[in-house]
């Protein structure tokens, strides 16, 4: 397997990874959240909620990398 085509499906599984994990950090109930009517804005991160934020941090970084990794390798 060449590379390029690993760098490839790292890609494409890092950023399925990471929508999913964003999708799953939903907060509030409701579109009034956002706009301050909620008073959870400002809660501290704590058990799993803190590790989905981690791990969605980590397939980020590792998404963003990858993508270096294919523009920079020739062909």
């Amino acid at each position: 397997m060449e590379i390029g085509s690993f760098l490839e499906i790292v890609i494409f599984v890092t950023a399925i990874l990471t929508v999913l994990l964003i999708l799953l950090q939903t907060r509030g109930a409701a579109m009034g959240a956002g706009f301050g009517s909620s008073n959870e804005l400002y809660t501290t991160r704590r058990g799993l909620e803190k590790s989905l934020f981690v791990t969605t941090i980590v397939t980020s970084v590792i998404f963003v990398v990858a993508i270096l990794g294919l523009l920079i390798i020739p062909g």
